[in-house]
């Protein structure tokens, strides 16, 4: 069985040399990284590159900063290519635990159709928040699952664990959101084409380098993306 994981990065050569060295520690068998490099100033390219020597990870680079969601579009199609049978989505800045990458994988293998790392149910939890960005999480979470009446508590997670066919079954050329509604996105028409989406618990840490890439064109993107989902139900 061969699982990809997909990890896009914009100026995180503080990070993932790190995150590669954990993930391979694991020692899983047939799992490969593809990193998604959209330019970084900083470097992170030719950190990568350095890696590659050593373990096997494939790095596509991009001219310029050109959001999550397209990155994650990009893996997927050269994860089919590669033929994996499992697509992992995950942050590089450190605040997912690749200690969790053999449970997302196992759940899958065991009926799920996509795993969710959850930080909104029993045994989850988020460290080193504020209260403000506590707020515009949970506050997005509910307008989400309100609007699209998604069954899937933490909505907004970025870790996550696809069966192949589960992406096969969507057409992600119809996809438009690219920044952070783009996770929403992909779980509505998941959760709409009857697949079983499971969470587990995950702990999810503030990242320990550098800061938050989100924005406000990301949120303004948020709130349209939802409302247009929403109304795409009745056409």
């Amino acid at each position: 069985m061969k699982t990809i994981i997909i990890i896009p990065t914009y100026n995180e050569k503080n990070n993932v040399e790190s995150l590669v060295e954990q993930i391979f520690s694991l020692n899983i068998s047939g799992l490969e990284i593809l990193f998604i490099d959209d330019n970084s100033p900083d470097g992170t390219a030719d950190t990568i590159k350095k890696m590659q020597i050593k373990h096997p990870i494939h790095l596509i680079q991009r001219p310029k900063k050109l959001g999550i969601g397209s990155a994650y579009l990009i893996g997927f199609q050269k994860a089919f290519e590669m033929d994996a049978d499992y697509i992992i989505e995950m942050d590089a800045d450190l605040s997912h635990n690749p200690k969790d990458i053999p449970l997302l994988i196992t759940t899958c293998a065991n009926g799920a159709d996509l795993t969710i790392g959850s930080r909104k149910i029993a045994g989850g939890k988020i460290e080193g928040w504020n209260l403000k960005r506590k707020l515009m999480s949970n506050g997005a979470m509910f307008f989400a699952r309100l609007i699209l009446n998604l069954k899937t508590k933490d909505v907004t997670a970025g870790f996550r664990c696809f069966k192949k066919s589960t992406l096969e079954k969507i057409d992600l050329k119809k996809i438009k959101s690219n920044g952070y509604a783009f996770q929403e996105e992909i779980l509505f028409k998941v959760e709409r084409t009857g697949n079983k989406v499971v969470e587990v618990p995950v702990n999810f840490p503030n990242r320990k380098h550098d800061q938050s890439k989100l924005n406000k064109k990301d949120i303004i993107e948020f709130f349209i993306v939802m409302l247009k989902l929403k109304f795409q139900q009745f056409f």
